[in-house]
């Protein structure tokens, strides 16, 4: 049993720290898909979905809502409480997360 405790030990600090490189190795723009693609599902079921338009030098990730998510009356509540916190909870580096196109109709 003791052997065993101290393989799963050895096994979580591996795969912890084989994590912590790769999103050290991971720029910007891949760590915030990899984010949206926890979100994308739910936006897809409702016929939208989102693209990365830019990030910005002071980290400000400027996104397009795309399909029906471009005009529900809604996506100002989605792009805050979903496709927001899920990219500065995933990415902690990011400042700030707009929607062009919701700047746009403003």
């Amino acid at each position: 049993m003791h052997k065993w405790l101290i393989a799963k030990k050895l096994l979580f600090l591996y795969f912890k720290k084989t994590y912590t490189l790769k999103k050290q190795i991971m720029n910007l723009t891949e760590q915030v898909e990899q984010a949206l693609e926890t979100i994308r599902p739910y936006l897809m079921a409702d016929g939208g979905n989102v693209s990365v338009e830019e990030i910005t030098e002071d980290k400000v990730v400027k996104l397009k809502l795309l399909g029906n998510c471009s005009s529900c009356p809604i996506s100002f509540m989605t792009m805050k409480s979903g496709i927001e916190q899920a990219i500065m909870k995933a990415v902690p580096e990011i400042t700030s997360v707009v929607a062009v196109d919701l700047a746009e109709q403003e």
